[in-house]
């Protein structure tokens, strides 16, 4: 049994307690004295050529203090974006230029073309519906295929096309993947798309900026998954602003699920203009505006095909999909649909060639990026699906095609024709638990009680593998990353024995102030209260990465792992001088240091004091303090993998389907507070059903969101999502960490769609319903009722 507090335990996370009495300290929350107030003008057509701006009328309102537009930025730069996809004839992405307010044209809904900077926020809301402003509207590109055609209307005018790249992985093993299919015994393809989505965290985005004129430091409160990578963007490649000049805080931030990790307009007007005005500048996102300005997630349209031999064992994928980028590139969007979607395109699977082809294309909607999954959904999604098309047209068990063609555990570590190397895994143990847990056993009985209600039942499976904690550095410069991919950490001891750590993580609902004191306090065997986590603000945090691709505690923790050891060491030093013994002979255990063999010990407050009194120290060889801090930058990937079991319910007269239960075995490796981990994947799997069967994000021809609400845009609710299943006891621990963990933050999001639509077609299947073999998220019950009814 873990100890108190220690690794293993479910403690109860204490960051909740100021959150669940309204003590939060969210942006939003901060108003500085003298506060100024910008409200974003943003385009109403999707695509336009601005002809006149004319700010006169309201720059004479009430409470206004200027208005923006470009010209005010000539000086600026662009919104970069953080990584360059090279293509599969060796040339880089086409990468337009992203302007903070929109220059010359709009180029989707919700494009910003001026900002009024007032007292008050609606004085500066009041003013923006007296800018006039001429736009000749042109014709919008929003079909990514049609947009691809020689006569499309161009989003960027300076490129040659709207396709942004044309990738193709790996593509030396494209002659043989298509001589293996030309030898198939049976080929299964699919068509598919996994619709566009939009994030929509509980808490909207907010930026404040401030500015000091005696010292010129500039200031940017914000809600960001990565405070020191939206300094390092804003700073360097924007406004022109020294590192040291510049801090970003990120306090406590109500969920990102990825679309807070990016660098945006909002941001970097704000701070700018703080600098201009001498005075703080608070924009707050509306829920409507936050429809047309946070990047969106998904949007891919995809043909797969899976080869297969006359012993039913997978021979070759091939894989073509065109992926939506949106008007602009925004900071990871290029690599999601490539090296975070291609490179899982193996699954849990031992299929010898594997063929990935990626149009990214640009179109007149907002631009799309990385969601909770952030590519490993999409391949999750298209793998399951074909895999579970091919066994009903085999006529064989789904279960039983994936058992013979899962690696197996004597073959790891195990090589993928994908580039990547899975070090650990079990998957018919995952596979195995999800079955005992759902019990299937009893699937057939309950299948027979739901007919004579006049219901079809339906069990869905789906095994996926995901890619957590992207690295090393060193390989991702190499496909394009223009960041590191490490973490970093700082574990101060104080005098007294407590323990301040501050790290380049960042918290927005993972439950750091917990796992990571858990940590801490289990290597040194103090208690978990004496430990006190500081992120977020970049004065104070070394250099990090952020939080996103479920790498917090693997790389992270491992970063605090390491500064900790950094920590024990030195601290045995000091303990072997007050012990007078040989260092080596110096234990540390439950908090005291001893020596081996002996009842003579010195206890942790005892020689953290004596590192800051250091009247009794070693001072010629050893200087005084307790503070270290460590760098990770991981070997490899975690690879997490689990198998999901949906059960529901579809009711033939209305198509409506209904989640009975649903079950999720996960190896996640180590688990250092079950409690929370199980809470992150309850949220992940909220998300996935959310996807399979209500979440659409519609764009109509002329590229207006008209699902632009919570009115048109459906979200799941507490009666939408079934009382879940969850385990992780089937755990083979990551082999290059130091804490054998492997991230969790995603996997519900990821095994759970193709879960769903497959319960969804073997329901109608077992129904009757033979010629219904695919239909596409979200399963809508006119969806549903359709396919049932050959409409």
């Amino acid at each position: 049994m873990p100890k108190d507090g220690g690794i293993g335990a479910s403690t109860k996370r204490r960051e909740d307690l100021r959150f669940l009495t309204g003590n939060g300290r969210y942006t939003d929350d901060l108003n500085l004295r003298g506060q100024l107030h910008a409200y974003f003008l943003r385009s109403q057509v999707a695509h336009g050529r601005i002809d006149k701006i004319d700010t006169a009328d309201a720059a004479a309102m009430p409470g206004v203090v200027r208005i923006f537009t470009a010209k005010d930025f000539e000086a600026v730069g662009g919104i970069p974006c953080g990584w360059q996809v090279t293509d599969k004839h060796g040339q880089p992405m086409q990468e337009p230029k992203h302007p903070v307010l929109a220059e010359g044209k709009v180029r989707h809904v919700g494009d910003p073309i001026a900002v009024v900077v007032a007292e008050s926020a609606e004085q500066a809301r009041d003013a923006s519906e007296a800018i006039v402003v001429d736009i000749t509207e042109l014709p919008a590109a929003v079909d990514m295929k049609a947009a691809l055609a020689a006569d499309a209307p161009k989003v960027h005018d300076d490129l040659t096309s709207n396709l942004c790249y044309d990738w193709g992985f790996v593509e030396e093993n494209k002659a043989a993947v298509d001589e293996a299919f030309a030898n198939a015994a049976h080929v299964t393809t699919l068509e598919l798309v996994n619709q566009r989505l939009v994030a929509n965290p509980m808490e909207p985005r907010v930026a404040v900026g401030d500015y000091d004129p005696w010292n010129d430091q500039s200031t940017l409160y914000t809600t960001s998954q990565n405070p020191h990578v939206i300094r390092l963007l804003m700073g360097a490649f924007v406004l022109g602003i020294p590192e040291h000049k510049l801090r970003v805080v990120a306090p406590d931030v109500g969920g990102g699920f990825g679309s807070k990790i990016f660098h945006y307009a909002e941001e970097a007007f704000c701070t700018f203009a703080a600098r201009q005005l001498k005075k703080p500048v608070k924009w707050t996102s509306s829920r409507s505006e936050a429809f047309l300005s946070d990047a969106q997630g998904r949007d891919h349209v995809t043909k797969m095909q899976l080869a297969l031999d006359a012993d039913n064992n997978f021979t070759a994928i091939r894989t073509e999909t065109y992926a939506n980028m949106g008007a602009y590139l925004s900071t990871f969007a290029p690599s999601v649909p490539t090296w975070l979607h291609g490179t899982l395109m193996a699954g849990n699977y031992k299929t010898p060639l594997i063929y990935v082809n990626v149009k990214a294309v640009f179109t007149n909607t907002v631009p799309v990026d990385a969601y909770r999954g952030a590519g490993r959904p999409e391949a999750t999604y298209q793998l399951e699906r074909i895999v579970d098309k091919a066994a009903r047209e085999l006529g064989v068990d789904p279960i039983a095609l994936r058992r013979q063609n899962f690696i197996q555990p004597d073959q790891f570590p195990y090589a993928t024709p994908v580039a990547v190397e899975y070090d650990t895994g079990n998957y018919d143990a995952t596979m195995d638990k999800m079955l005992e847990v759902a019990d299937y056993a009893g699937f057939a009985a309950r299948a027979e009680e739901s007919k004579k209600r006049g219901k079809l039942r339906g069990f869905g499976i789906a095994h996926y593998i995901e890619a957590c904690g992207i690295a090393p550095s060193n390989l991702v410069g190499q496909l394009g990353a223009r960041a590191g991919l490490y973490e970093s950490a700082t574990v101060r001891v104080n005098a007294t024995g407590s323990i301040s750590v501050f790290t380049g993580s960042h918290s927005h609902g993972q439950g750091h102030e917990t796992t990571f004191a858990q940590v801490v306090a289990d290597m040194i065997g103090i208690d978990a209260g004496q430990v006190e986590i500081n992120h977020g603000d970049t004065s104070n945090t070394p250099m990090g990465m952020g939080t996103y691709g479920s790498r917090s505690l693997a790389v992270g923790g491992s970063a605090l792992v390491k500064a900790t050891n950094k920590i024990i060491n030195k601290a045995k030093k000091i303990a072997a001088h007050l012990l007078e013994a040989a260092e080596a002979d110096i234990e540390l255990k439950d908090g005291k240091f001893s020596v081996a063999g002996t009842d003579k010990a010195v206890d942790w407050a005892g020689v953290t004091l004596a590192a800051y009194v250091p009247h009794n120290y070693p001072l010629e060889s050893m200087e005084p303090g307790l503070e270290e801090t460590a760098f990770y930058d991981p070997s490899n990937f975690t690879y997490p993998a689990g198998a999901y079991g949906c059960e529901l319910e579809v009711d033939p007269e209305t198509g409506k389907v209904e989640i009975l239960a649903f079950t999720a075995a996960d190896d996640f490796g180590n688990v250092v507070n079950p409690m929370i981990v199980e809470g992150q994947v309850h949220g992940g799997l909220a998300q996935g059903i959310g996807q399979a069967l209500m979440e659409n994000c519609v764009y109509d021809a002329d590229g207006q969101l008209v699902s632009g609400s919570f009115m048109d845009y459906a979200m799941p609710r507490a009666d939408d999502v079934p009382n879940y299943k969850v385990d992780h006891s089937c755990n083979t621990p990551c082999t290059h960490n130091p804490l054998g963990v492997k991230g969790c933050g995603e996997a519900g999001a990821i095994g759970s769609p193709p879960a769903v639509i497959n319960g969804v077609i073997d329901a109608l299947q077992r129904g009757g319903y033979s010629h219904v073999t695919h239909i596409d998220m979200p399963a809508s019950p006119s969806r549903v009722w359709a396919a049932m009814n050959g409409k």
